[in-house]
């Protein structure tokens, strides 16, 4: 064999290798793009539209609209109750006695952080407008929240809430 020969010979494994490299890294870039199936993240707008949905279910005045939109293992922090809330039933009985100040509730400051496709924090300060059931007065409370949502079974869900009263106020 001619020096010649062998060293195109060389050259030849040489580049048939770099190319079979190359075609099962592209493989398994396609493979984990198509196949890995994970979900798309949210945008922050669409975390922020979570708080509105919320809102809009306070406002229908119904405890168990308003508790659907927690998971069953939620844990709530409510800002005008000592008690903390750990499954349906209690959240519902938080909304019972919550909503017959009718409040509204309105975003003063809002940090997103989109976790991954299936979890997202909302947290930041709002305003509650609460109307007295009795004299019909109007008062308004603003707290910090978060809200940690969870994507599961194809719906966004709150799995935690913590709302706390502004201690200067």
């Amino acid at each position: 064999m001619t020096h010649t020969t062998r060293k195109t010979r060389i050259r030849a494994a040489v580049v048939t290798a770099t190319a079979l490299v190359t075609a099962a890294t592209v493989s398994a870039g396609v493979s984990q793009a198509g196949g890995s199936r994970s979900p798309q993240q949210p945008s922050k707008k669409q975390i922020a539209g979570l708080f509105d949905r919320w809102n809009a279910a306070l406002r229908t005045g119904d405890p168990e609209k308003v508790a659907d939109l927690y998971a069953k293992d939620a844990v709530l922090l409510p800002t005008v109750s000592n008690k903390i809330r750990t499954d349906h039933a209690q959240i519902v009985d938080y909304f019972e006695h919550f909503l017959q100040n009718k409040p509204v509730g309105e975003k003063k400051r809002t940090i997103i952080n989109v976790l991954d496709g299936n979890s997202a924090i909302d947290t930041g300060i709002y305003a509650f407008t609460l109307t007295d059931p009795k004299t019909g007065a109007k008062r308004v409370v603003e707290a910090r929240y978060t809200y940690e949502y969870e994507k599961r079974g194809g719906k966004w869900l709150i799995v935690n809430h913590h709302s706390s009263a502004m201690p200067e106020g």
